[in-house]
Order: C-alpha cells, then sequence, then structure tokens
C-alpha cells in the first residue's frame, strides 16, 4: 500500500484536524510535495505543528520525510487523486479531470470491493420476498437505477425517496424483506434514523454506503466503493458512477444465481418490449 492509499483508507481514523491536512493532500498531491509546510497549514486551516503530527501519524519522521515519500507515491502512479476542476480550467481540462477521476474511482473500488459482503447481499437478494431502495438527494439517482433495475424480475420491488414513505416501509418491514440504503457519505441523519427502524425488524438491512459511518453501523451488510470524495463541498460525481457500477454488479449476480431458466425468461420479457423501440435503420450505400 503506498502513501496515497494510506491516507484514504486512514481517513476515518484520523482526528478532525488531521483529517483537514489529509484532504487537501488528497485534493492535489502534486502541488503538496512542492508546499512549505507553513503553506500547507494554511491551506488546511490547521497549525504547523499538527501538520507535523499528522506527519508522525503516517508513518513518516517529519514534514520533509513525509513529502518525500509522497513524491515516491506519486511516481509509482496514484490509484486516486481527487483532481477538482479549477475556475481558469478549458474545456479539455476539466473534461479530461472528470474522466481520470472517474477511472480512478472505479479502479480504487474494483481494488477494494469487499467480495464476501457482495455475495451475502446477492444471497439476500435473491431469497428476498420483497426488495426496497432508499436514497435522499443525488443518492436517490442510485436508488432509482437499481430498482429500475430489478423491475425486471419477479421479486416486488420498491423505491423512495421520501422520509415519510421510506419510515412506514421500514416499520411494515417483515423477515424475508431485504432493505437497502444507499447514501455515499452515511451521515444523512434522516436516512439514518430510518435504517435504525429496519434494523428493529426482521428485515436485512443492507448499506450501500461509506465504512464506519453512522448508517454503515445500522446495517447487517455494508458494501463501500471507498472512493474519498469529498460530497459536503461538491457534487458527487465519481462516487455516484461507483455506486452505479456495484448496483450493476448485484443485479448480475442476482441474474446468475437464478439459472438459465431464469435468463430466458428475462430476454422474453426484452423481446416483448421490442415493439415499443423504432426498428435500426441502416444507410443506403452507393
Amino acid at each position: 500500500m503506498n502513501l496515497i492509499e494510506q491516507l484514504q483508507h486512514s481517513l476515518p481514523k484520523l482526528s478532525k484536524s488531521e483529517r483537514k491536512v489529509a484532504q487537501v493532500i488528497l485534493a492535489d498531491p502534486q502541488t503538496a510535495i512542492h508546499q512549505s509546510i507553513a503553506s500547507l497549514a494554511e491551506r488546511a486551516e490547521v497549525s504547523e505543528p499538527t501538520v507535523n503530527r499528522f506527519c508522525r501519524t503516517m508513518g513518516a519522521k517529519g514534514y520533509p520525510d513525509f513529502k518525500l515519500l509522497l513524491a515516491q507515491s506519486l511516481v509509482k502512479g496514484t490509484p486516486y487523486v481527487n483532481r477538482h476542476v479549477e475556475q481558469n480550467d478549458s474545456l479539455a481540462d476539466y473534461t479530461a479531470k472528470i474522466f481520470e477521476s472517474t477511472m480512478a474511482a472505479l479502479n480504487v473500488t474494483r481494488n477494494h470491493v469487499d467480495n464476501d459482503a457482495l455475495h451475502d447481499a446477492i444471497t439476500k437478494l435473491n431469497a428476498a420476498t420483497k426488495i426496497a431502495f432508499f436514497g435522499l438527494g443525488a443518492s436517490a439517482s442510485v436508488a432509482h437505477d437499481a430498482h429500475n433495475k430489478f423491475l425486471r424480475f419477479d421479486t416486488p420491488v420498491q423505491f423512495s425517496d421520501d422520509v415519510l414513505m421510506q419510515r412506514m416501509a421500514a416499520i411494515n418491514a417483515k423477515a424475508g424483506d431485504v432493505l437497502v440504503f444507499i447514501s455515499h457519505t452515511g451521515r444523512t441523519k434522516a436516512l439514518c434514523e430510518v435504517a435504525a427502524i429496519a434494523k428493529t425488524s426482521a428485515a436485512t438491512v443492507i448499506g450501500l454506503t461509506a465504512a464506519n459511518s453512522p448508517l454503515a453501523a445500522e446495517c447487517d451488510i455494508v458494501l463501500s466503493t471507498q472512493v474519498p470524495e469529498d460530497t459536503d463541498v461538491y457534487m458527487p460525481m465519481a462516487s455516484r458512477i461507483a455506486q452505479l457500477v456495484i448496483i450493476d454488479v448485484l443485479v448480475t449476480g442476482f441474474t446468475l444465481d437464478k439459472g438459465p431458466e431464469f435468463r430466458e425468461k428475462l430476454r422474453l420479457i426484452k423481446a416483448s418490449l421490442r415493439d415499443s423501440r423504432y426498428q435500426k435503420t441502416t444507410e443506403n450505400k452507393e
């Protein structure tokens, strides 16, 4: 594990002030290796002793040693660099940044995904008598996408981005039901409260959320993308794409576990919808 990966994994364990230093470095490690300790402290809005303490926490002897380790990590290649768009970026610049961040985020998720948790989630979903997907704000779009994909199956499925409806569904949850809560940060109070209600039922509670978050604490199974994106300040971008890929993995596992006969049924459903589209046209070649 290089220093960049170590920083990402250490974020939840750091103190509030040390986490601010780590987030500044992760946002732009190239700049950090050329900064003085005073400059980095100013950017992170912490004291210089805090920066030194952070460096020792990360296993470095001091700030100069930390910068050397960081530079070595960058030479080896970073699994994720959160390159925020700057005011003066050109269209080509911010387009490249967005694509690079998204591809790097997917790579991080692929390398750190918990296959055992995925297996448990797919097993529970396959045995479910009813499935519900809940999300709020930007996470609601991911929950809605999951709902659309699971509608193809014969298991009753529900989607809600309304807290009151979610509460009622959680209160009425029964053994055999599976409730999936989606939140990148896992710190949305209303969603955590609904998950806590669901946990008191005999239903299975799955969280597509940050590990060690308040929401994760209420879940039986946690699926984490491990993408260090600061959605408190920025709209979720790469983290949302990573969540959608996890949903695709769940859908694929669900389908494969049902067997060939089930896949044939899905093929017939797809065929029945063919008339809802215009036929493909080909250009005449002279």
